[in-house]
């Protein structure tokens, strides 16, 4: 099982589509909301200012980009 985080903020329309999109695949990912300080600086240090990114393993999509994410999770 692959390791996924998905980086969000609370008015992202986007983030809600990718937790959706995965929820509905049965992927189980971690929520890490860049309202928390500790979160917004994670998603910094990775080199990236807006959200959602969704980190799965040491892969990056930036975005809700399907094909992306079928092609890592192999969906």
């Amino acid at each position: 099982m692959k390791n996924v985080i998905v980086y969000t903020s609370n008015t992202c329309a986007y983030c809600t589509a990718v937790k959706d999109y995965l929820k509905e695949n049965g992927i189980e990912f971690e929520e890490r909301n860049v309202s928390n300080a500790e979160y917004r600086k994670e998603l910094m240090a990775l080199g990236f200012m807006s959200v959602p990114i969704i980190k799965i393993d040491d892969e990056v999509v930036k975005g809700f980009d399907v094909k992306a994410l079928d092609n890592i999770l192999g969906l």
